[in-house]
């Protein structure tokens, strides 16, 4: 295995797991945990769960149900070796990803326990770039110097998917409509998508808070945003304050 040279290389990035909870995580925790070599081999796996129906006395078996997707799963191996280099060593290089399995410090101060979220990135290859949470990780050690410190090891980490897609209901909220899904696309706003939503764009602040958006200014376009049920929406934001600045009310911009 070589070094890459000019190349973009691959790294696993923690983040703040949401202490409220909700689909996003917090900011990043620490810098990237860069990987020395890319990958050769990367294993992602999506599986889908079926409910098996069986007829009793009957010659073939009833139609299956479906029952939901599973999260996806990535799987794959961080090359460590710092036989020609001096800098951290193999085992500072491990425990930074064994810190994935643990709760961070923030957490536990805030009585809600929680490892870190991560993403890994390797450049522009996004369908195996999503939030998840490390599962496991397994490092061999395979060269030691003199004194017993490990030069060389070889980590298998497999990663399972957190946030998927937003449901499009949500059973328990006791709403008598559904919710949806809404892609952002060019010259969406949040004024403008209560406006039809709700014939009201002034509970932007509804749609916000559904997604937890620290901007609610920059919609990328392509974000998946969870519109709730109409009747999820209390009144008192319809006395709320005017759409945030700069944006795009209803009926402008067209």
């Amino acid at each position: 295995m070589t070094r890459p040279t000019g190349k973009v290389s691959a790294f696993i990035q923690r983040y703040n797991p949401p202490l409220g909870g909700g689909n996003r995580p917090g900011g990043p925790l620490g810098g990237p945990i860069t990987f020395m070599f890319n990958p050769n081999q990367l294993t992602l796996t999506k599986s889908a769960s079926w409910i098996p129906h069986v007829v009793r006395g009957a010659e073939q078996a009833g139609i299956a149900e479906f029952s939901g997707s599973e999260p996806r799963s990535l799987a794959l191996t961080v090359f460590l070796d710092v036989t020609d280099t001096h800098s951290r060593t193999v085992q500072q290089r491990v425990e930074s990803l064994l810190t994935c399995c643990a709760p961070t410090m923030a957490s536990i101060a805030a009585k809600a326990p929680s490892p870190p979220w991560v993403k890994f990135t390797w450049g522009q290859f996004q369908t195996v770039s999503f939030y998840s949470y490390v599962s496991q990780v397994t490092a061999t050690y395979t060269l030691f110097d003199s004194s017993g410190t490990p030069l060389r090891a070889t980590c298998a980490v497999n990663l399972t998917e957190i946030s998927g897609s937003k449901p499009a209901q949500n059973p328990t909220s006791g709403s008598r409509s559904a919710r949806r899904v809404h892609r952002v696309v060019d010259g969406d706003s949040l004024p403008l998508l209560a406006h039809r939503e709700y014939g009201d764009p002034t509970v932007w602040r509804v749609i916000a808070e559904a997604n937890d958006l620290d901007d609610p200014t920059r919609l990328p376009p392509g974000t998946e945003l969870l519109l709730p049920a109409p009747d999820e929406i209390p009144a008192v934001l319809s006395r709320a304050p005017g759409p945030p600045a700069g944006s795009v009310t209803a009926g402008e911009g067209r």
